[in-house]
Parts: structure tokens; C-alpha cells; sequence
């Protein structure tokens, strides 16, 4: 699954969040959220995660443009 880390960028600025507070609501550190970010491709579970610690639904961080 294709996250797209402006659709992510874009939940993080409308929730005022850093990567760090992205991270430690996920789970995870700060190197493992850039990391997770960069990689773009995901998992399912990953991306529904990655969306309930934005608090937006999973199909707005999709990339949905290169499919």
C-alpha cells in the first residue's frame, strides 16, 4: 500500500504535530517514523496506524494518483 507523505505532512500541519509527536503517538521513535515515511510503501496495518495517530481515516493518506 502507497502512503503519500504530502497527504501525511498535510494531517501532521493541520494537527500541529512534529514527526516526534507522530512517532511517540504511533509508537515508534523518530528514526523509525522517518523512516516508515520515507519508505512510502507500507503495510495495511501500518497505514491504518499511521492514520488513527493522525486521527484522519487511512483513505486521505492514500496515493491515490499513481495507481
Amino acid at each position: 500500500m502507497r502512503v503519500s507523505r504530502d497527504k501525511i505532512d498535510l494531517a501532521r500541519a493541520t494537527k500541529c504535530m512534529t514527526v516526534s509527536a507522530l512517532a511517540e503517538t504511533y509508537g515508534v521513535s523518530r528514526a523509525r517514523m522517518n523512516t516508515i515515511l520515507n519508505q512510502r510503501e507500507v503495510t495495511p496495518v501500518c497505514a491504518g496506524r499511521l492514520a488513527r495517530a493522525l486521527g484522519v481515516d487511512v483513505t486521505e493518506i492514500i496515493d491515490t494518483e499513481n495507481e
